[in-house]
C-alpha cells in the first residue's frame, strides 16, 4: 500500500474519498462557482460525514444550478422550498438559507474585488485563527472546522496531506509558498 494520508489508509473501500483526495483536496480552485460549490459543501457536511456529500455532489449541483451566484443570490421562497424539498441534498433550513444568503454576500464583494477569488486573494495569507474571525464575520455557517477545511481543501491553508503522501508533492508544486508552513494534513 501506498503511504497515503491516514483517513485513505483507514478507508482503502472508499473510491469517492480517494477520488476526491486525489484530484480535489488541496488544490487550489480559481473558479468562482467551484469556490462557492466548495464552500456550500463543507458546510452542509457539517454534523455529517464527508463520504455522504460526496456522494450527493451532483444533486447538489444540479438543485443549486451549478453554483452559479449569480442564480442562487436571486433565489427567492420558491426556490427555498424546492429545496427543502429535494432529496439529492442536505434539507436543513439552516444550511439552505445559509447557501442562499452567503451567495448574495460573495456577489456584494464583486465591485470592489472583481470575484469570490478576489476577495480570498486579497486576504491572502492569513492564520486559520484570522481566516476563522474573518468568515465568522462575513458569512454565515462557518465556523473554524467548516473554515478550515474550505480552505485547506480549496489550497489558501496547507495540511491538506502528510509529506510522505503521493498527493502532496502535486498540491504543493501549485502552493509552493506552503513549503515554510506545512502541517500534518488528512
Amino acid at each position: 500500500m501506498n503511504a497515503y494520508c491516514d483517513y485513505c489508509n483507514t478507508h482503502p473501500e472508499d473510491t469517492f474519498n480517494k477520488v476526491y483526495h486525489d484530484t480535489q483536496y488541496g488544490f487550489p480552485i480559481t473558479d468562482d462557482a467551484l469556490l462557492f460549490e466548495r464552500l456550500i459543501l463543507e458546510i452542509n457536511q457539517a454534523g455529517l460525514s464527508w463520504l455522504t456529500i460526496l456522494k450527493k455532489a451532483e444533486g447538489f449541483r444540479l438543485a443549486y444550478d451549478g453554483f452559479d451566484l449569480e442564480t442562487v443570490a436571486g433565489y427567492g421562497e420558491s426556490d427555498r422550498a424546492r429545496l427543502l424539498g429535494d432529496g439529492r441534498i442536505i434539507r436543513n433550513r439552516l444550511k439552505v438559507n445559509a447557501a442562499i444568503e452567503n451567495a448574495k454576500r460573495i456577489r456584494a464583494f464583486y465591485p470592489e474585488f472583481g470575484s469570490f477569488q478576489g476577495w480570498l486573494e486579497s486576504h491572502h495569507p492569513l492564520s486559520k485563527e484570522e481566516w476563522t474571525k474573518l468568515f465568522k464575520k462575513t458569512f454565515l455557517f462557518t465556523g473554524g472546522e467548516i473554515v478550515g477545511e474550505f480552505l485547506m481543501s480549496t489550497g489558501y491553508l496547507p495540511g491538506a496531506h502528510s509529506a510522505d503522501c503521493p498527493i502532496y508533492g502535486k498540491t504543493v508544486a501549485q502552493n509552493p509558498a506552503w513549503l515554510n508552513n506545512t502541517k500534518k494534513g488528512c
